[in-house]
C-alpha cells in the first residue's frame, strides 16, 4: 500500500541517531541556492560507503544535507558512518523492510527543496549537484531533473546511459537513471511516497503515477558513477517493471507481456555482451598503453 506523507509522519518512531543534526546543527538553503537532500540507503557496504560519502562532501555546491539510513549492517558499515559523524547531517542504523522503506523513513527527515537518492555503491562526479541546481534555476517549472550516468560493469566495460524523459519512452522502460536524479519536494506531496510492496522498481513505479503530467528537465552531462551488480538488473526487476507498467502506468497488458519476453531474452544474452564489451575495453587500454 502506498503511504501518504501524512500517514508516514503519524507513524514515525524516534530512533537513536548520529550526525550533525543530533548535535543541533542544521544545514539550510539560501537565496538562489536551495537546500539539496541526498538520501543513501545502505546494507553491508562498508567497502564502498566511504567513497560514496566523500563524493558528496567533495561537491562544490554549499547547501547539501546527507541522510544515511542503514539497515542494521553487520560488516563494519556503521563504523564508517561513525568516522564521518561530524560530516553527515543524519545517520541511523536499524532494521528495515528494504530500500524503499529506508527511503520513506529518510523522506520524513528531509529538509531540502530538492531530494535525490545515491546508493552506497554510487558516487557523484565533481560538480554534479551544482549543475543540477543550475538546471533547476533555468527550468523553474521542473519537478524531476535527470542526466546521463556512468555504469561500471563487472567485466570492466563502462556504459554511458540516460536519455531525455518522454512519457512514450518512460512507459516502456526506465530511460532515466535513479541514482542522483533530483526530485522537487512537492513531487512527493503530489504523488505520495514509495510503495514498499515493490522490492526493486519502486522508484520507477512512483514516477509512473504522474504519467504524462511529469514536469521534467534533462541535461546531457554525466553526473553519477554507478557500479553494476544490484537487484535492479535481475529478472525479478523485469517482472516487477511489467507489473508497474500495467497497474500504475495503464499500459496494455498484452504489449507489456511481449516486451517482457524480449527483455528476458536479452537478459540471458547479457553475460555474452558484457564479456565482449570487457574484452574490447581491455584491448583498447592495451592499445593506448602500447601506442604511448
Amino acid at each position: 500500500m502506498v503511504n501518504s506523507w501524512e500517514q508516514l509522519v503519524e507513524t514515525r518512531v524516534e530512533r537513536q541517531c548520529g550526525g550533525q543534526r543530533c548535535k543541533g546543527l542544521l544545514t539550510k538553503g539560501s537565496p538562489g541556492q536551495p537546500l539539496v537532500t541526498v538520501i543513501t540507503a545502505v546494507l553491508n557496504s562498508h567497502q564502498s560507503m566511504a567513497r560514496c560519502l566523500q563524493s558528496v562532501l567533495n561537491q562544490d555546491y554549499p547547501n547539501i544535507e546527507h541522510l544515511v539510513f542503514d539497515g542494521a549492517s553487520t560488516d563494519g558499515t556503521v563504523d564508517v558512518l561513525r568516522k564521518y559523524d561530524d560530516k553527515i547531517a543524519l545517520w541511523r542504523s536499524e532494521p528495515d523492510r528494504g530500500v524503499y522503506d529506508a527511503w520513506n523513513k529518510a523522506l520524513l527527515e528531509a529538509h531540502g527543496e530538492w531530494i535525490c537518492f545515491l546508493g552506497a555503491d554510487d558516487e557523484f562526479l565533481p560538480g554534479a549537484v551544482g549543475k543540477y541546481m543550475a538546471l533547476a534555476a533555468s527550468n523553474p517549472q521542473a519537478e524531476f531533473l535527470s542526466s546521463k550516468f556512468r555504469l561500471i560493469l563487472g567485466s570492466g566495460y563502462v556504459r554511458t546511459l540516460g536519455s531525455p524523459w518522454t512519457w512514450e519512452k518512460f512507459s516502456r522502460t526506465m530511460c532515466t537513471g535513479h541514482a542522483g536524479t533530483m526530485h522537487r519536494r512537492s513531487l512527493f506531496d503530489r504523488l505520495g511516497t514509495y510503495d514498499t510492496s515493490y522490492r526493486v522498481v519502486g522508484d520507477y513505479e512512483l514516477l509512473l503515477r504522474a504519467r504524462h503530467q511529469l514536469n521534467v528537465a534533462y541535461m546531457d552531462v554525466i553526473t553519477v558513477s554507478m557500479r553494476d551488480g544490484g537487484v535492479s538488473r535481475t529478472r525479478k526487476a523485469l517482472a516487477e517493471r511489467a507489473v508497474a507498467q500495467v497497474t500504475t502506468g495503464g499500459r496494455n497488458r498484452a504489449v507489456t507481456a511481449i516486451d517482457l519476453f524480449i527483455a528476458n531474452a536479452k537478459y540471458f544474452l547479457r553475460p555474452l555482451r558484457q564479456a565482449v564489451g570487457g574484452l574490447f575495453t581491455r584491448s583498447m587500454h592495451l592499445f593506448r598503453s602500447t601506442a604511448s
